[in-house]
């Protein structure tokens, strides 16, 4: 079949679609002028390409030719890679999950000329099934509804738009939050523990590292130790479960179940940046060494399958995979990842294959009890229930071996500033809290690949991909990158990051903040394609753009002594504060900054060879304290100076001297 206009696109989710029998267009001026010129509504269909029901949608009934060609006669279909595009894929997911009280990927969404949403949903079976109306059903109904009811649809839109509209407006307030906002955080995620299996409410479980970022510092705050424990039980459980891959390291995208034994597959790069960077934080509180392994193999993943030789970041790998390389259209969740019994005794033989089966929880007849639709019959998910799995190193080579002979899952290696500015930081923080300078090399190179591919002419780009730049950048890429230049800042002295956190933070106040109510909008002004500009407000399987953006704020003003900063990042907190005072469970991470924003002035200052009083430093947790370089740079004597409440303690030199003065 010849290859519809997608395969003009350089986004992997859209290349996936260019051989549909479905007459797709990219998002853009194009699809929108045949819209108006044939009076037809457009058909949005959004996801990204490691998105396990994306697939099903697409062989189910984007590849079937009757569906196709309804499709085509009545609509004009419209591809959208929502990691590229998260402005546009935000608006119409709010519309789906206020009129359909849920949302998720693949997302499809039916639009006026005008690009005005009037039916939505997620993933359609092609007929009648699942207790879901078909696809070929719902595109009947609606291409009818549009030849004899279209004003009843606009008109509905029209209502629905004004009420999310509505609903986003913030509405800025004078005062800060209140403290309170803290503690019914605290109690909600309290409430909401798991005790016996860790984590937070029931199945499906997510990572949410924010959630875990807020528990560490309020118990920083307050000495709660409960705070402080069920996040660390909840690394341990993950870590643990098979989320983890127990073979190559790096973690799966959630638990289907609430034991944490069977993840959707796909691995996803802002996941390895968030986890790694909470797996540090819980070794620099506990000195558990078993948090700094788990920080290790997230790092060693990354670099060895994750990482452009150039040195950026790819976004992810994909749940599904080949089940038979003779059968190569044949794929399942997570084939590339289980295990039979059998597989495991013939790797490793007769003794060494059951010691191991056993310590990893795998039985003959698999290990996935509640499997319903019999996907993983016979075969086992690795996990470590006994925490056993450091005894079995010397089987991993021959395992990673054979498992190198599949048929590996699909790599999106596009690039994404914001993704990437996640994982700059992590692996800044983790170079020196680890003592580990390939890590800190990784950071840098990276972040020179981010400042000559993405950011050439100092105007910021979403995305890179096969040498071609796209897509001006967003809030979230401005504030996660100013946030990677401030972590390198802090881990070298450089003062070159400084001056780029700096320049970043002045550019994202420019473009995004809204000088009449406060906070910052997720895309800048003028975009023609976007029906609503929003202020997003809850930290999900990614921090929020404004929590990113207030964090980056406060901290550069802290290293840079420069007051606008902490004003802007000021604005944020009146902005949210309703949000933050009466919903605060939805922005954790926001409420870490703000936790930051009320904490007494704490501050290092450095000076000299100071690579070991760094690492000194960094092996406790002190979240609030500011890295600054003290008078003299490079040629001043080795010396570090805590100072904390405006008052400075004796200089220490060396890193028994720091120890004693941190305790």
């Amino acid at each position: 079949m010849s290859p519809n206009r997608l395969i003009h696109e350089k986004s992997p989710y859209l290349l996936q679609h260019a051989h549909n029998p479905v007459d797709w267009y990219p998002w853009g001026e194009e699809a929108f002028r045949k819209a108006r010129e044939e009076d037809k509504p457009i058909f949005l269909s959004a996801g990204y390409s490691t998105c396990h029901w994306c697939h099903v949608m697409e062989r189910e009934s984007f590849e079937d030719p009757r569906l196709a060609a309804l499709l085509n006669r009545h609509f004009v279909p419209v591809k959208l890679d929502r990691e590229e595009r998260p402005d546009i894929d935000r608006v119409y997911m709010l519309y789906v999950q206020a009129t359909t009280g849920s949302g998720g990927w693949p997302m499809s969404v039916w639009l006026t000329p005008e690009l005005k949403p009037f039916y939505g949903g997620t993933y359609f079976p092609p007929d009648n099934r699942y207790g879901r109306p078909g696809f070929g059903y719902v595109l009947e109904q609606l291409a009818a509804a549009w030849q004899k009811q279209r004003q009843k649809l606009i008109d509905s839109s029209v209502a629905v738009l004004g009420e999310l509209e509505r609903h986003s407006a913030l509405g800025r307030r004078a005062d800060v939050p209140a403290v309170q906002a803290f503690e019914s955080c605290f109690q909600h995620f309290r409430q909401s523990f798991d005790s016996r299996h860790a984590g937070f409410g029931e199945a499906p479980k997510f990572p949410r590292p924010s959630v875990l970022n807020f528990l560490f510092r309020y118990h920083h705050r307050t000495g709660n130790e409960e705070a402080r424990d069920m996040a660390l039980a909840t690394l341990r459980a993950m870590d643990a479960g098979g989320m983890s891959d127990q073979l190559a390291g790096g973690f799966h995208r959630y638990s289907v179940d609430e034991r944490w034994l069977v993840p959707h597959f796909e691995k996803m790069l802002y996941d390895q940046a968030q986890l790694a960077a909470s797996f540090l934080e819980a070794f620099q509180i506990s000195r558990d060494p078993q948090y700094a392994h788990a920080a290790r193999r997230i790092f060693e993943y990354v670099l060895r399958d994750m990482t452009h030789p150039e040195g950026g970041f790819y976004s992810a790998e994909d749940a599904d995979s080949v089940i038979d390389p003779d059968n190569p259209h044949e794929k399942g969740e997570g084939a590339f990842y289980v295990w039979t019994y059998g597989e495991i005794v013939d790797e490793l033989g007769p003794v060494r294959g059951p010691q191991f089966a056993q310590a990893f929880g795998c039985r003959e007849s698999g290990n996935v009890d509640n499997d319903p639709h019999g996907e993983f019959a016979g075969r086992n998910i690795l996990h470590d229930p006994l925490g056993r799995a450091r005894e079995f190193d010397d089987c991993l080579p021959a395992l990673l071996a054979a498992r190198a002979r599949r048929v590996r899952p699909h790599l999106d290696d596009k690039i994404l500033t914001s993704w990437n500015g996640l994982m700059v930081s992590a692996l800044a923080r983790g170079g020196v809290a680890l003592d580990e300078p390939r890590y800190l090399d990784a950071a840098m190179k990276a972040c020179g690949f981010i400042e000559r591919e993405l950011n050439p002419l100092g105007r910021l780009k979403r995305r890179w991909r096969d040498g071609e730049t796209a897509i001006e950048a967003f809030l979230d890429d401005y504030a996660a990158l100013c946030l990677a230049r401030i972590d390198l800042f802090e881990a070298t002295l450089d003062p070159s990051h400084l001056d780029a956190a700096r320049s970043l933070a002045l550019r994202m106040i420019e473009l995004f903040e809204d000088k009449s109510e406060g906070g910052f909008f997720s895309a800048a002004a003028g975009s023609r394609d976007l029906v609503l500009r929003l202020k997003e407000d809850y930290d999900g399987a990614e921090p929020c753009g404004n929590s990113l953006a207030a964090a980056a704020l406060l901290r550069l003003a802290a290293c840079s002594g420069e007051q606008l900063f902490r004003d802007a990042a000021e604005d944020v907190f009146k902005a949210f504060a309703a949000r933050l005072n009466h919903q605060a469970p939805a922005l954790p991470q926001m409420l870490c900054a703000y936790m930051e924003s009320a904490a007494p002035k704490s501050e290092l200052r450095l000076s000299g060879d100071h690579a070991g009083l760094l690492s000194e430093f960094r092996r406790s947790f002190r979240p609030f304290t500011a890295i600054t370089a003290g008078d003299g740079g490079e040629l001043a004597a080795t010396a570090a100076v805590l100072c904390e409440n405006f008052m400075c303690l004796p200089a220490a030199s060396s890193r028994a001297e720091l120890h004693e003065l941190l305790k």
